[in-house]
Parts: structure tokens; sequence; C-alpha cells
């Protein structure tokens, strides 16, 4: 089941949140600055010892102070023009996030709309790229979340997963 939601997901009680982080996965602003805040200082601690991340991986780390048990961090690609491997790098985010997400056993997980931010991702084809990937993964997860900065934002994931929906 895929739920499209406005909220804040650091206070979603999933398995495990994905962070859009930055490569360092040592904080940074948006929603990487909240998780960061919001799980406490020994998420900060933990990913040290990760040695980073490059754009379309991800990596694992406990919840710690948060709600979920599990935080999936993912860098996604900054937007230049779209012939930069963008699209290639935002897909690998989602799926290696879903796959990692699998090899620990996660049963629900929720996503921000990754490098729609700071990174400057075209939102409708980010949006795009989310919902395919959560709809073919949709029947191995009990729960995807989208979890949404805004309520256009949620607007434009329901369109998008409606007119794929009907697509099929």
């Amino acid at each position: 089941m895929i739920e499209i939601i406005v909220g804040d997901i650091t206070k979603l009680k999933v398995d495990a949140i994905v962070n859009a982080a930055n490569s360092t996965l040592l904080g940074g602003g948006g929603v990487d600055g909240a998780i960061h805040a919001a799980a406490g200082p020994l998420l900060q601690d933990y990913c040290r010892t990760l040695k980073g991340c490059r754009s379309g991986e991800a990596r694992l780390s406990p919840g710690f102070e948060l709600p979920a048990r599990r935080i999936i961090h993912t860098v996604g690609p900054v937007w230049k023009d779209g012939m930069h491997y963008e699209e290639a790098l935002l897909k690998a985010c989602y799926r290696n996030s879903f796959e990692l997400a699998l090899q620990y056993a996660v049963g629900s997980i929720a996503f921000p709309a990754i490098s729609t931010g700071a990174y400057g991702y075209p939102k409708r084809e980010a949006t795009m790229i989310a919902m395919n990937t959560m709809l073919a993964y949709e029947d191995r997860f009990e729960r995807i979340i989208a979890c949404c900065f805004s309520e256009a934002d949620a607007a434009l994931y329901r369109s998008i997963e409606r007119d794929l929906r009907n697509a099929d």
C-alpha cells in the first residue's frame, strides 16, 4: 500500500525512514538536518563510521531517538541540466533504498522527495521516478509512505500515482 501524506518524516513510526542526505552523511539542511536533529548526536557519530556515500547509493543506520527503527541514507543527484546522469542516479536512490530495506526485513518505509529541495531536481520529473519505483516495490512492503512537504507536493504525487495506475 502506498500512502501520500503531508507531514514531518521525523515523527513517523515506521520501520525505516529515508534520509535525503549529502555525501558526507554528517547532516546538512532540509530533511537531512531535521533527521539528524531529531535522531540526536549518536546519529552523526554512527554516520562517521559509514565513511560517506556517493550519489545513487544507500547506507543504513539505527534510528536512535526517532520513532523509526532505522534510517536509510541516500544521496540524490544535484540537478544540472538532465544531461549528467541525474535520472539514472535518482532512480538508483529509490531502488537502492528499497533493496537495502528488503535486506533488513523492513515492512514499512517512508520517503521524502529526494533531490527536489536544494539539489534542484524538477519536481514533476522527480515525482514520476519516485512513484514508478514505489509502484514497482509496492507488493514487497506493508506500507510505503511518500512524506511530502506541502499539500501541493502531495497533490502532484496523487495525480502522478493516479495516472500511472490508470495507464496499466
